[in-house]
């Protein structure tokens, strides 16, 4: 697909912020503590929160907030607690405003949400192989109607295809100019979204002809890599541990999940595929798909697929695994990879 390109995560300090009203103020009289002093957390876990008050100022009211979910406590109380049950998973932010003799100080402190329950592990038993075109940088896989649509990458080489899948045969292509280098695709209203890498910007098509009706800009993310929807929004993965969720008017990015084990955060999730409710998605240069809760973000399974690559033409521009299509009128799953001359219909055995 592309080079490695390790984004810098920004880890949020426990420095204290002042804002709103007290923001001539460089540093707050408050600050804000976890009590049972720890920054990692489970779903299921109780986080106590207290407001330290270092000059004694009254305090008329407290409002803590995670993930849109908010406390509030008045009378001089300083102490809240928050039970970890619907909050999305990953990096997130305990907000806390103090409100104290008509002003109001923010303070902010990062904590991280793990999921409660260790992901399902999967392997995989193949059940059929069709042709596929060894030319193809897979991005992008998606059926419409038992037609499999195709999004190629690589600068000068990047196309969107329409095809036969049982023969390989491409039905229909159109070839992206040199300055583009394709990558993941999703069909909603009879129009294929089709996503590029670093030029900031997805491309519209219609569906009969293949032809070019407009574009969209990524309002947030930086990259382009996975696209898949749900009949009502997009979700696009950017290569960093967010997920974005895709206004299906609009196309702007107005919110994002944290695909999150029982221990950790995800990055470099590549290529995405709605199926049966849930994100698969394939990690970048791992034989691993992921299987997401869209709601929280939460990793509810893995699906091991070493082993894959070996049972394509093994020649100098083979590359990884990518490629995931589920076509919901047969419910069959499909996978392929980049440069690999043949598709698999795949039935997922758990270990």
């Amino acid at each position: 697909m592309k080079k490695l390109n390790f984004l810098l995560l920004i880890i949020l300090n426990t420095l204290l912020i002042s804002c709103g009203s007290n923001s001539d103020k460089k540093t707050s009289d408050f600050s804000l503590k976890i009590s049972n002093s720890k920054d990692s957390f489970q779903l299921g876990d109780t986080i106590k929160l207290n407001i330290e008050n270092a000059k004694d100022r009254k305090i008329d009211a407290i409002k803590f907030k995670i993930d849109e979910i908010t406390s509030e406590v008045k009378n001089g109380e300083t102490q809240t607690e928050f039970i970890l049950q619907d909050q999305k998973l990953g990096n997130q932010v305990i907000e806390a405003l103090v409100y104290s003799e008509e002003k109001v100080d923010t303070l902010l402190i990062p904590v991280k949400i793990h999921n409660d329950v260790a992901p399902e592990f999967y392997t995989y038993k193949i059940v059929n192989t069709y042709p596929h075109d060894i030319n193809a940088y897979t991005q992008g896989l998606e059926f419409l109607n038992d037609t499999l649509y195709e999004s190629t990458g690589q600068y000068g080489n990047s196309s969107l295809r329409k095809t036969d899948f049982k023969t390989g045969e491409v039905l229909q292509k159109v070839d992206l100019t040199k300055d583009y280098f394709g990558e993941g695709l999703s069909i909603l209203n009879n129009k294929i979204y089709q996503l590029t890498w670093q030029e900031g910007e997805g491309l519209i098509y219609n569906l009969d002809k293949l032809e070019k009706t407009g574009s969209f800009k990524f309002n947030q993310s930086k990259e382009g890599w996975g696209l898949c929807n749900n009949g009502k929004q997009f979700y696009k993965s950017d290569g960093t541990e967010k997920i974005w969720i895709l206004n299906a008017t609009t196309l702007a990015e107005e919110n994002y999940i944290q695909p999150t084990t029982n221990k950790s955060i995800s990055t470099q999730l590549n290529e995405l595929e709605w199926v049966e409710g849930k994100i698969y998605a394939n990690t970048y240069q791992k034989d691993g798909v992921a299987i997401i809760n869209p709601t929280n973000g939460a990793i509810e399974g893995l699906i091991d697929f070493r082993g894959l690559r070996e049972q394509v033409t093994q020649h100098p521009k083979l590359d990884v695994l990518n490629g995931i299509a589920y076509n919901p009128t047969t419910k069959k799953l499909y996978v392929t990879g980049k440069n690999w001359d043949k598709l698999f219909e795949i039935e997922i055995v758990k270990k």
